[in-house]
């Protein structure tokens, strides 16, 4: 078996980014097959994908000799089977439960209400004030919990945790909606602050293997 872990991930797609960045802060040695979202009405779509995926999303990881699913459970399974490697969770269960819910927020109010199947049901017309509204909505709770409880450099603490994974795509997406971000000053400072960091860089949908050639990182 292997020891390189199989990430099937699309550049753009927020959810393989958050793994991507996770990967990293794990140390874990993986390679990258490209889902394109787009192409041929869509690759995840397809009965090669569908095997590895049912659900015809990305992303997938297939590590350990296990084929996960959901970036959020992948995340807690790369915790849970490296704990001793760049924790991402904290140790205080109020800190956990703190994290776990900004990361929430991103993940089930977030990002599927503004994620590409939906946005192709909304329809053309209407999808930029779709994804600019439910942006912005989760971005105010996110904004009010961060004021209450963030009291170091990142979501929770001076630690990069799962909720600052998840929080740097989702930051992007408002950009895509333009969505001010003056709005949401912490959210921002914190983005900003995440950016700079090698894990998030290496992970950035401007440098992965099937970024198209105008959107590279030259």
């Amino acid at each position: 078996m292997s020891n390189v872990a199989v990430l099937h991930s699309y550049f753009r797609s927020s959810c393989s980014w958050r793994v991507r960045i996770a990967l990293n802060y794990k140390q874990v040695q993986y390679t990258q097959k490209s889902v394109h979202l787009l192409n041929n009405g869509g690759e995840q779509h397809s009965d090669e994908y569908k095997s590895v995926n049912p659900m015809e999303q990305v992303p997938t990881l297939v590590i350990d000799g296990l084929t996960l699913t959901q970036s959020l459970p992948i995340m807690e399974y790369l915790e849970e089977s490296r704990p001793d490697i760049h924790p991402l969770l904290p140790g205080d269960p109020k800190d956990r439960v703190r994290v776990r819910q900004i990361a929430e927020i991103i993940n089930s109010g977030i990002q599927p209400v503004q994620n590409l199947s939906v946005l192709q049901a909304v329809g053309p017309e209407r999808k930029m004030k779709w994804g600019h509204d439910a942006i912005h909505k989760g971005f105010v709770a996110i904004e009010d919990l961060l004021k209450a409880h963030s009291t170091g450099k990142y979501c929770i603490g001076d630690n990069v945790t799962i909720a600052d994974i998840c929080l740097v795509p989702q930051v992007y997406n408002a950009s895509r909606f333009k969505v001010d971000m003056a709005l949401f000053p912490t959210i921002a400072r914190i983005n900003s602050a995440l950016e700079e960091l090698p894990e998030f860089k290496k992970a950035h949908f401007t440098v992965q293997p099937d970024t198209p050639e105008e959107l590279k990182k030259s």
